[in-house]
């Protein structure tokens, strides 16, 4: 199995079978082969309850795909003396309804507190917030609170699926904000991709945020959005998916280079994926000093001459791959020094890695499957990073929006702009580099 053979297993295809095993001696051990032979990793195994002549056990197994868990499962069941009972799916199952909830900051335990909490005593402060707008930020949640908005149009690499199914990954978003940042947030899953309905729903839900967090918007009316929206509202306005990339990219790039002795100014990057990340992480490099940068789509390099580009796509071959190479991704990465991949999977090749210079970076970004697994190219660089929380060199937004958005809220920043992005990148990098 290719996927099997490339990618390692991961909690995040993992599943608890309950089995029932044949009491006798070896029987387990029979199991746990087909597991290991199937290519699956064997976790916690658990007795649930001895039978006659059988022992029920829970076993937990992490695999590679949904694929290879489902071939696993299917070892399992031609053991002799095994019986699968069920299989449960530990992903799905930490989604069941949901995986965020609102908790009360004050107790209702007497009829006094109801009467402060809300009517009657809630109206006076109400009225203080009518007669003086600016003590909504002390009175009520919008100092802590930020919205988490998307459409659905560019979910993680699986593109657009739409509002419901979009719900899981902004759910996750509100996760992270809470868990790293002590920041409340809540997912807003918009049913339109108009980008004047989009604007409009979101400013008129501002008064209730400290901040908005644009997410998993396709571009390019991600930018136009984004743009429309921080000129009408007086909090910060921030599209993770290019800025927070941006950074994070941006911080895993400098500590990089400072691995490998190269400055920005002398490397060579090529880049996949052209859309929000791709715009906003090749802004930030330049910004540091990076003066070569090719950045490809699935047509290969995009350059001057190409006559088949967007806007947005224009503007940036105006700006970067100043020889106007012309080749495919993998004929760019000949001799250069870092490769960053906000694509997806195969957009680059083994043999291009392999083509780079000597103290090679690759950073396989996209999620959730790289755009080539590191196992494929263990040993051809020196440094290999991706998105996937599951492998070590982990370069993920999580790493910096909670934070520039805990930064944003304490001192009540209006807007989220190119310095502080900056800063935060090179703190970033600092802290790394010190760890």
């Amino acid at each position: 199995m290719r996927e099997m053979s490339q990618l390692r297993p991961s909690a995040s295809f993992s599943a608890t079978l309950r089995v029932h095993v044949d009491d006798r001696p070896g029987a387990f051990a029979e199991l746990a082969r087909a597991i290991g032979d199937a290519g699956g990793s064997l976790g916690a195994i658990d007795l649930v309850r001895v039978e006659s002549g059988k022992k029920v056990r829970d076993v937990t197994v992490d695999a590679a795909s949904a694929d290879h868990l489902e071939s696993i499962v299917a070892a399992v069941r031609t053991v002799t003396g095994v019986e699968v009972e069920h299989v449960s799916d530990r992903t799905f199952l930490l989604h069941l309804g949901g995986k965020i909830e609102m908790v009360s900051k004050s107790p209702l335990k007497t009829r006094d507190d109801l009467s402060m909490a809300y009517t009657p005593g809630v109206a006076r402060v109400c009225r203080a917030i009518a007669e003086d707008p600016a003590k909504v930020w002390n009175l009520t949640i919008k100092q802590n609170t930020v919205a988490v908005v998307t459409d659905g149009t560019a979910v993680l690499g699986l593109g657009d699926i739409g509002a419901e199914a979009a719900m899981p990954v902004m759910e996750g978003k509100a996760m992270l904000f809470k868990e790293f940042a002590g920041v409340d947030a809540w997912p807003l899953c918009l049913a339109t991709k108009d980008v004047d309905e989009i604007v409009a729903a979101v400013t008129a839900i501002a008064p209730g945020f400290g901040g908005i967090n644009l997410e998993d918007i396709s571009a390019p009316r991600c930018f136009e959005i984004e743009s429309r929206l921080q000129e009408r509202l007086d909090i910060p306005v921030f599209h993770d998916d290019q800025h927070g990339t941006a950074v994070v990219t941006m911080a895993a790039f400098l500590n990089a280079l400072r691995l490998v002795g190269k400055e920005p100014e002398d490397v060579r990057v090529v880049l996949t994926g052209v859309g929000a990340a791709g715009v906003a992480t090749t802004d930030m490099l330049l910004h540091a000093g990076v003066r070569h940068i090719i950045g490809c789509d699935r047509q290969g390099a995009l350059h001057r001459g190409r006559h088949d580009l967007g806007p947005w796509k224009t503007a940036y071959a105006e700006r970067t791959n100043f020889d106007d190479f012309a080749g495919s991704a993998d004929e760019a990465l000949a001799g250069a020094d870092v490769f960053i991949g906000l694509s997806g999977p195969g957009a680059v090749s083994r043999d291009g890695i392999a083509s780079m210079a000597d103290g090679a970076v690759v950073f396989a970004m996209a999620n959730p499957t790289p755009e080539i697994p590191p196992e494929e190219i263990e040993g051809l660089a020196a440094v290999i990073a991706t998105g996937r929380s599951d492998y070590p060199n982990q370069i993920n937004n999580v790493l910096a929006f909670p934070g520039i958005f805990r930064g944003a809220l304490d001192v009540r920043a209006s807007r989220i702009n190119e310095e502080m992005k900056l800063a935060a990148a090179e703190a970033r990098s600092a802290e790394r580099a010190m760890a």
